[in-house]
């Protein structure tokens, strides 16, 4: 449907906070399949000097928009319902990476997964992520 750059520049366009914050697309394939990424920053850092939860959440949050543009097309309209979050261990302080699926794509209702890595764990074959994510978004009436 749409290609990784497009989807990019329709979150900046919309949310140009997005970009300011290091969002990067890097992969998004027709079947909602899509690798997102925040580029390290310190403003990401909370007390105790690792990643901060908001950061992951927002980073969860815009891959699971961007794999449903990947599938469906342009939705701006398409919002969060609901998000849930768990954090499996501490994130190294470098870029983050999501890698965001659909699980069910329903008329009204689409159910994603997504699991977040530091960016230096992906060079492992059995890279564990720091958080998995859950989330349902509310598509609209077409």
């Amino acid at each position: 449907m749409l290609t990784a750059q497009e989807i990019e520049q329709i979150i900046w366009a919309g949310l140009p906070a997005a970009k300011e914050s290091g969002l990067r697309i890097e992969r998004a394939s027709p079947d909602g399949r899509v690798r997102a990424r925040f580029v390290y920053g310190p403003q990401m850092i909370r007390p105790g000097g690792t990643l901060s939860g908001p950061t992951m959440m927002a980073l969860a949050d815009a891959a699971m928009f961007a794999a449903i543009m990947a599938r469906l097309g342009r939705l701006e309209m398409a919002v969060t319902t609901n998000l849930n979050i768990n954090f499996l261990r501490r994130p190294a302080p470098e870029d983050l990476v999501a890698d965001a699926s659909i699980l069910k794509l329903g008329k009204r209702l689409a159910v994603l997964e997504v699991s977040i890595f530091s960016s230096s764990d992906l060079t492992q074959s059995d890279a564990e992520p720091v958080a998995h994510v859950t989330g349902t978004y509310s598509l609209p009436p077409s």
